[in-house]
């Protein structure tokens, strides 16, 4: 199986994943989940026209006016304003039947039951349907939740909505050189995938079920493969996607009856990375170094868990950079930096089982051989 141009497999990678079912929650607990389908205000915004300052409602353009009363947010004035007469009056309050305009607070004079000044027809009045009708679509589906949107949301009048159900994914660590706690002691090295890996796939818009350490043995590699495929939407491995006498990976994949879709990919680092298949249920074998595992895990995973949350892809734009790097040739390139007003800054530290860089860094240039334009691959921080 001939290694795949990154492009070539990113694109091949999200082909293999379908979008997963939706499920309804609570519009205050939508934060980061994907929607399911357009939503649209189910009101105009704003519904009732209001007044964008306090102040005073006014009868006419200029005069002194006869206070009669106050006007509250969220609680009407009942009755027509007629010549004469003026209401104080709150921001986000319902003008009153008879207002010529707001007269600003700032800008009135106040004495003895009267107020004064000038203001002209309509002077901050936020109108009916001013920021949205209702109908009007407020946000597309495939789209991530933020904050602000939640509250667009919850002012159109959302208190559920539909979102993708977040991919469940069971996470092996393969390997006996692994240490869970304390110092690294008799050439084995702390775990440090186990630790970082959630919280990436989690920022991706995963739900990380269970996380699994196995030795490098076949037959126990099959059986936590197979378990993790039934509970699973995708199985994502780390270590064993090499060629050395412990790596069981690709064996035990086709001897529980599957196959490899993606077989290692023209990229350094991360060049042994598979995509196989077990059951319907996506596998994603990462190498064991970790920043090799990270580039993996951004090359193949990121695709997938998109098109399982429905998201549309979106090219890498393009970056600048005054640092000196190349790639291999025939090969692309991940380097781990800083992006600052799209000019890129690379990391000091490289290497494929290095972390240092990729702790401070912000996302990845891709960089190909033969060159093209620079371009940016974001971390999910």
């Amino acid at each position: 199986m001939v290694d795949l141009n990154w492009d070539m497999a990113r694109a091949k990678a999200g082909e293999q994943a379908n979008r997963l079912s939706s499920e309804t929650t609570q519009l205050s607990s939508s934060i980061g989940r994907v929607i399911s389908k357009n939503l649209y205000s189910l009101v105009d915004l704003p519904t009732y026209q209001t007044s964008a300052m306090d102040g005073f409602a006014v009868s006419s353009a200029r005069g002194n006016w006869f206070i009669i009363g106050d006007v509250k947010a969220g609680k009407p004035f009942q009755g027509l304003l007629k010549d004469g007469e003026a209401l104080r009056i709150a921001t986000g309050a319902v003008i009153p039947n008879g207002t010529f305009g707001i007269l600003r607070w700032e800008d009135a004079h106040v004495l003895h039951g009267y107020v004064s000044g000038e203001t002209t027809r309509e002077k901050d009045f936020r109108g009916i349907g001013e920021e949205a009708r209702k109908g009007d679509t407020l946000i597309e589906a495939g789209t991530t939740l933020t904050p602000g949107m939640v509250g667009l949301l919850a002012a159109a009048g959302y208190d559920q909505i539909q979102v993708i159900s977040k991919p469940k994914v069971s996470l092996i660590l393969l390997g006996d050189e692994i240490l869970f706690s304390g110092l690294p002691t008799n050439g084995c090295v702390r775990d440090s995938l186990g630790v970082q890996l959630p919280g990436w796939l989690e920022r991706l818009g995963c739900q990380v079920n269970k996380i699994t350490h196995e030795s490098d043995q076949l037959e126990s590699t099959k059986s936590i493969l197979l378990t993790s495929c039934e509970e699973s939407d995708l199985v994502i491995t780390t270590g064993g996607t090499a060629g050395g006498p412990r790596d069981f990976l690709h064996r035990a994949i086709v001897e529980l009856g599957g196959e490899i879709i993606i077989d290692k990919v023209a990229v350094r680092p991360g060049h042994p990375q598979l995509l196989g298949k077990v059951n319907d249920t996506l596998i994603l074998g990462l190498p064991g170094n970790p920043q090799s595992a990270i580039v993996g895990l951004m090359t193949l995973g990121e695709p997938i868990i998109d098109s399982m949350l429905g998201k549309t892809p979106k090219a890498l734009p393009n970056i600048t950079t005054t640092d000196i790097f190349e790639a291999q040739e025939n090969f692309t390139r991940l380097v781990p930096g800083k992006l600052v007003n799209g000019v890129f800054t690379i990391g000091k530290y490289l290497g494929s089982a290095m972390l240092r860089s990729l702790a401070h860094a912000d996302g990845f240039a891709v960089c190909t051989n033969p060159v093209t334009t620079l371009r940016w691959l974001e971390l999910p921080i």
